[in-house]
């Protein structure tokens, strides 16, 4: 049989839309309390609210996880008022599109600083929090581009290719601790990510939803503590 995740904390990063958000919902359906982290303090609040009426215990943080010393502030700050974490989703994420000769060194950095330092921030300050209960979760939202790299998207690629090195040799580091790290590579979903200001326009059913990938993240959670799915790669049947 599967386990129950009720009652367990997860900290999400990307908590305020897209599939950060769908996941929030979904595991308050579930009963699991919840740290939320982004950018966007207005957002944030909205999500919260909506969440609290589950009936769980629910925290957001304003935060850039680029910046170390401010992860460090959120992590410390849900620690304090929900628990230690059984459960990390690094799912925030950036990206800009453009010919490689184009784009501006900046930009560049700056993907990398959020898309894969943030996620070393995240894990630096919350991995000690399962080591300590010896079992948990990680999930890594990498991104089919983290596997087959376009052109047009050099530093997106790169950023997610980084994540699968570092998730590969993490998983390896720390199974013999109970803990599970799981990377997944969704193709196209229809978020702001993908989308920008016209998601609403450019949405269509046939793409998949961040509810989708909500879904199948729960559902690997549930799986036994004995089994695991190291990468997976979730992807639209028809979206031509």
């Amino acid at each position: 049989m599967g386990q129950d995740i009720r009652g367990k904390i997860a900290y999400i990063t990307g908590g305020s839309s897209g599939i950060g958000k769908a996941t929030a919902h979904q595991f308050a359906k579930e009963g699991v309390h919840l740290g939320l982290i982004a950018r966007n303090q207005k957002k944030l609040e909205k999500v919260q609210n909506e969440l609290e009426s589950y009936g769980i215990s629910v925290v957001s943080y304003s935060a850039d996880i680029s910046n170390h010393n401010q992860v460090k502030d959120a992590i410390q700050t849900f620690e304090q008022k929900l628990g230690k974490a059984d459960i990390l989703i690094n799912n925030a994420a950036i990206s800009d599109y453009g010919n490689f000769q184009d784009m501006d060194e900046e930009v560049w950095k700056h993907i990398f600083e959020v898309n894969v330092f943030g996620t070393y921030h995240m894990l630096k300050e919350v991995l000690p929090h399962l080591v300590s209960k010896q079992k948990g979760d990680i999930i890594n939202i990498s991104s089919s581009n983290g596997l087959k790299a376009t052109a047009g998207s050099t530093a997106y690629s790169a950023s997610k290719f980084a994540i699968q090195g570092m998730s590969e040799a993490l998983m390896q580091e720390v199974r013999r601790e109970n803990i599970r790290v799981f990377t997944m590579n969704p193709s196209l979903v229809a978020t702001e990510l993908a989308f920008g200001d016209e998601l609403e326009t450019k949405n269509e059913d046939k793409f998949m939803q961040p509810e989708d990938i909500a879904e199948y993240i729960t559902a690997q959670l549930k799986l036994n503590q004995r089994i695991f799915i190291k990468q997976s790669a979730q992807w639209a049947t028809n979206p031509f």
